[in-house]
C-alpha cells in the first residue's frame, strides 16, 4: 500500500476489511494496510468513535467483526442500472418468497429515494411467465419511460411499429407493465385523446417534455393492459354467465376479456381470440350456466368440447348450460 494514504482513507479500508473478513485480527489488519499492529488497532478506535459498532472476540478464533446497527450507505446504482437490475429479475417467473425477489426488494430499499420509486413501480407492476420469444427492451429508454412515469411528466416518443413505418407521439405515460415478459408503456395519446397501449421494445427515443399530467385515480395498469390484449383478435366474443361479477371474476383471469356487471346476478364477458378451441376450453372454468352471444365458431367449438367432455364421462347432463 502506498504510503501517502490519508488516516481517513485507511480507516475506511479497515471498515471494509472487517466487513469482507469477519475475525481478522489487528495484526493481519496491518499487513494488508502496511501499518503496525497498533496502528491498525488505533483505526478500529476511530471507527468505535464513529459509532460504528466494530465487537472483537479474544482467543485463538477471535478478532474484529461487524456488530448489529450498522446503517450501510445507499447502494450507488444509476437509475439504468437499477431498472436494468429489476429487467434481469423479471424475467423469469420468481414467486414472493424467491431469494431472488427477496434480495431484489432489500437492494431497492436501500437505493436512493428517487430510482427507488420508478423502479419498484416496475416491480410492482409486472405478471410473470415470459411468452416464448418475449423482447427486452432498451434499458435506457426503459428507465427514462419509467421515470417519467413516476413524474407524471408528457414526453414525445419515437415509436417503430415495423422496419420503415416510424412517427412520433406526444403521450402520457400512465404506467409502464411488465406481462409474460413483454413490456408495455400504457399512455394517454394527446392526438387521438385515446388510450393507447405501445410494446416498450418498439421505442426507438423518449424527450420528457415540461408539461405535467395527472393519472386516472383508479388506474389499475396491469388490469387494463390484460384487457387490451384480449381484444382485437380475429373473432369476436360476448359471453353472458349467470352469475353475479364477484363470482365470474373467480372463474375468468383478466387476461381472457373483459368482464362487467348486467345486473346483480348476470356478467357479460366480451373479448376476441383467434382460436376458438382454445378459448371454448377456458370458459369451462366457469362454475354456473353461461351462453355465448353471437361468433358461431365459437359456439360450435363449445358444444363440441361439451359433447366430448359427456361422452368422456358417461354423464347425461349438460356441461356449463351450452347442450
Amino acid at each position: 500500500m502506498a504510503y501517502d494514504v490519508s488516516p481517513t482513507a485507511r480507516t475506511l479500508m479497515v471498515l471494509e476489511l472487517i466487513q469482507n473478513s469477519p475475525g481478522i485480527t489487528a495484526d493481519q489488519l496491518g499487513d494488508k494496510l502496511g501499518v503496525s499492529e497498533r496502528a491498525a488497532r488505533r483505526y478500529v478506535a476511530i471507527l468505535r468513535e464513529a459509532d460504528i459498532p466494530i465487537e472483537s472476540v479474544r482467543g485463538p478464533y477471535g478478532g474484529y467483526r461487524v456488530g448489529r446497527g450498522l446503517r450501510l450507505a445507499p447502494l450507488m446504482f444509476s437509475q439504468t442500472e437499477a431498472l436494468g437490475l429489476v429487467m434481469a429479475v423479471l424475467e423469469g417467473p420468481r414467486g414472493a418468497d424467491d431469494p431472488v425477489e427477496v434480495a431484489l426488494g432489500k437492494i431497492i430499499r436501500v437505493l436512493p429515494e428517487a430510482i427507488a420509486r420508478s423502479t419498484d413501480a416496475v416491480r410492482r407492476v409486472s405478471a410473470r411467465g415470459p411468452d416464448p420469444g418475449a423482447r427486452t427492451p432498451d434499458p435506457a429508454i426503459t428507465a427514462q419511460l419509467v421515470s417519467d412515469s413516476a413524474d407524471c411528466r408528457r414526453v414525445v416518443l419515437r415509436y417503430q411499429r415495423c422496419p420503415g413505418e416510424e412517427w412520433s407521439m406526444e403521450v402520457d405515460p400512465w404506467a409502464v407493465v411488465v406481462r409474460r415478459g413483454r413490456w408495455y408503456l400504457l399512455c394517454w395519446s394527446l392526438a387521438k385523446n385515446a388510450r393507447r397501449i405501445l410494446r416498450v421494445d418498439k421505442i426507438r427515443d423518449v424527450e420528457a417534455g415540461t408539461e405535467t399530467f395527472t393519472p386516472p385515480s383508479d388506474l389499475d395498469a396491469l388490469a387494463l393492459v390484460e384487457e387490451h390484449l384480449a381484444m382485437g383478435w380475429k373473432y369476436k366474443i360476448e359471453v353472458v354467465i349467470d352469475a353475479p361479477l364477484e363470482y365470474a371474476r373467480c372463474w375468468i383471469a383478466r387476461s381472457m376479456g373483459r368482464l362487467e356487471a348486467i345486473d346483480a346476478d348476470h356478467t357479460r364477458l366480451t373479448a376476441s381470440t383467434d382460436e376458438p378451441d382454445w378459448y371454448a376450453s377456458q370458459l369451462t372454468a366457469i362454475k354456473t350456466p353461461y351462453r355465448v352471444i353471437g361468433c358461431p365458431e365459437l359456439v360450435e367449438a363449445t358444444e363440441e368440447l361439451a359433447h366430448r367432455l359427456l361422452r368422456a364421462s358417461g354423464a347425461t347432463e349438460t356441461v356449463g348450460g351450452q347442450v
